[in-house]
């Protein structure tokens, strides 16, 4: 009991304390999941982070769901996107009973503008980590830099890329690669 309460104060703090969606919650995924409670490798993560975002639905839902699932199995899949998600029922019916009367105040909208400026920042000091750790010889390297471009260019689901980048990876290991740069 004392961990499924662990699992679910955990991710309720990760559901009240980020803005902008999934992405957003990679650096509090990282620093709860992996370096305070070490339920999960930052290799695995990013695996839970990848396969819940092929999966349907929320990612950080998913994510939840992946990790509680791994320390406990269906019971603590539940209690971890229930922590997830409650915070996020409360704000947003808060918010909805009384935003429509504030949403045209300019100090409103800046307020949102800052904050997205701020999960942008968030998101990209993952995206640092996550490159650190997951491109370790040249061909992540080009899976790396074909998928950036492309994603820029072209407005494929990322399901594409990560079922792609699969492939290339299971092909390229049978070959015998896979040399640490």
């Amino acid at each position: 009991m004392k961990d499924l309460c662990k699992l679910f104060i955990a991710f309720f703090r990760i559901g009240l304390f980020t803005f902008g969606g999934g992405y957003a919650m990679l650096p509090m995924l990282q620093k709860e999941v992996v370096e305070k409670y070490k339920w999960a490798t930052e290799e695995e993560l990013m695996d839970y982070f990848a396969v819940g975002q092929c999966t349907p639905g929320v990612i950080a839902v998913n994510t939840a769901t992946f990790v509680g699932y791994k320390q406990k199995g269906i019971m603590g899949g539940i209690i971890a996107t229930l922590g997830v998600v409650f915070p996020s029922i409360i704000i947003i019916t808060a918010i909805a009973s009384v935003l429509s009367n504030f949403s045209d105040y300019p100090i409103v909208q800046h307020a949102f503008a800052g904050i997205r400026i701020v999960v942008a920042a968030l998101v990209l000091n993952v995206v640092i980590k996550m490159y650190k750790t997951a491109v370790v010889d040249r061909l992540g390297i080009v899976i790396f830099l074909v998928s950036l471009i492309l994603g820029l260019i072209l407005s494929l689901s990322p399901v594409v890329y990560i079922i792609v980048s699969a492939l290339i990876g299971v092909l390229y290991q049978k070959q015998g690669g896979f040399k640490k740069l």
